[in-house]
């Protein structure tokens, strides 16, 4: 007698909370709501008998025992997916998978794809999100782009893709309530950093000759767009690229009081895997379409 299977849409949840550590992105990508995400999962759980997931405040972790399932069923719904798409051919959606860090995705990438999607219907970018390098990526892609000329696998075609620079940055009703019009006067403000960038404040003191500059505190969070929503939300000011804020500056929701003050970053690359699909190549091309713009 085959073995009991567990319910698979719960399954398909689970893959995607643990490849994103997150039941927020996961719903993101199923195009359900976070609550589902957590039902399925506590269904699972259930199910088998064991926690999945450690859930703290702001983010959930893997148990052994979840790494120990992630291990066999990423493997097995990536070979249904294999085998559902030998079946349909050429017809349909062709997909590009995009490997970049979440900040990335969430405040550069996923803004511009309705163009993507506008111009080539017919391809289907799918964004995998991970803070590992690409030659630690658990998951196979299509490209990738990272920071920086290393970790990544042998084999794939780097090329430089993005310049970028820092600024300090913040909500207009703060720097209208305490004006910043020299760096000292950020002693007087609440200074947000993330964990992935938090050597950003102090090479720009450096750059600024004030190494002793001090803030009036600091709030830390896990991603750099985490940070720029509590800038966005007033809650203080940011040391950010600019990449990642040029939405943000357009409209107004933050600002810049240093604006000639700008810290140079190590500069995004963009990696293909060996024998580009067309779809691949396409997609490229309107990345390098959307910088040149």
């Amino acid at each position: 007698m085959p073995p009991r299977l567990p319910p698979l849409n719960a399954v398909r949840a689970f893959a995607a909370a643990a490849r994103h550590q997150s039941f927020t992105r996961a719903a993101l990508e199923l195009h359900v709501t976070h609550s589902a995400i957590s039902r399925q999962i506590k269904a699972l759980e259930a199910h088998l008998g064991v926690d999945l997931f450690e859930r703290k405040t702001r983010q959930v972790l893997l148990t052994a025992a979840g790494h120990q399932f992630h291990a066999q069923v990423g493997p097995a719904l990536a070979q249904i997916g294999a085998a559902a798409q030998s079946l349909r051919g050429d017809a349909g959606l062709r997909s590009v998978k995009i490997n970049v860090r979440p900040s990335f995705a969430v405040r550069w990438l996923i803004p511009r794809l309705p163009g993507f999607v506008a111009q080539h219907p017919d391809i289907e970018p799918q964004v995998i999100t991970s803070t590992l390098a690409p030659d630690h990526a658990t998951e196979t892609f299509d490209l990738a782009l990272r920071r920086g000329p290393r970790g990544w696998p042998p084999g794939m075609q780097v090329q430089p893709f993005l310049e970028d620079e820092a600024l300090v940055v913040g909500s207009p009703a703060l720097f209208a309530q305490r004006p910043v019009t020299q760096p000292e006067a950020l002693s007087a403000h609440v200074l947000l950093l993330s964990k992935s960038r938090s050597k950003d404040w102090e090479s720009w003191k450096k750059l600024v000759n004030a190494p002793r500059l001090q803030p009036a505190s600091c709030l830390q969070f896990d991603h750099l767009h985490f940070v720029l929503q509590a800038a966005v939300d007033g809650l203080g000011f940011a040391v950010a690229p600019v990449s990642l804020i040029t939405h943000d500056l357009a409209s107004g929701r933050l600002v810049s009081p240093l604006p000639s003050l700008r810290l140079p970053l190590t500069r995004h690359y963009l990696g293909m895997a060996p024998d580009p699909s067309a779809e691949t190549l396409r997609f490229v091309q309107w990345l390098q379409d959307e910088i040149s713009a």
